[in-house]
């Protein structure tokens, strides 16, 4: 195996590599603990345009955890995660919501302000992810990052598109 740029002493930006290591230790187990959560949200949307949403997003999960792998492969490491106390939280809450709003018409527009919120942590996460990529020119683990990205950007926005058509809108019964 070729030795990192870290261990040759000629990374830009080194002091970023300790805290991009942890963060993807961070995201790799939010991922893998999402799965758990999308299995649920998928099963308690009662609209089927959302419960296809967090099936996709569950199979996309999938592949990022296996990117992530990648990355760290770049990186020269073994892919470790740690606990997510970010994504433990927000599961949590997703629970709490649907528990709250079990007998509610509102009970889908509350599974997706809680996937919404699980979203912009993973966008704020493979953000700055990529950004410390960038910066140490790990380029193949910029791209790797980026296309994760943008596809939880794409989650982020069908969500808003399913709220604003149909699971936020007020369904009349015909008479």
């Amino acid at each position: 195996m070729k030795k990192s740029m870290k261990e040759n002493g000629n990374m830009p930006n080194e002091h970023l590599h300790d805290l991009m290591v942890d963060e993807l230790k961070d995201i790799l187990g939010a991922e893998k603990q999402l799965l758990k959560g999308l299995k649920k949200m998928s099963a308690e949307a009662e609209n089927e345009m959302l419960q296809q949403a967090f099936k996709e997003h569950l199979q996309q999960t999938e592949g990022h955890i296996e990117r992530l792998k990648q990355v760290f492969e770049h990186l020269n490491m073994k892919p470790r995660s740690k606990t997510c106390k970010a994504m433990e939280g927000l599961l949590k809450e997703a629970e709490e919501i649907i528990s709250d709003f079990e007998d509610s018409p509102a009970k889908d527009a509350a599974l997706i302000c809680a996937a919404q919120k699980i979203e912009h942590y993973e966008i704020a996460s493979y953000g700055s992810l990529a950004t410390y990529a960038e910066l140490m020119q790990h380029d193949d683990v910029a791209e790797l990052l980026k296309e994760t990205l943008s596809e939880e950007k794409e989650t982020d926005n069908k969500l808003t598109e399913i709220a604003m058509n149909s699971a936020n809108v007020e369904q009349t019964q015909p008479a």
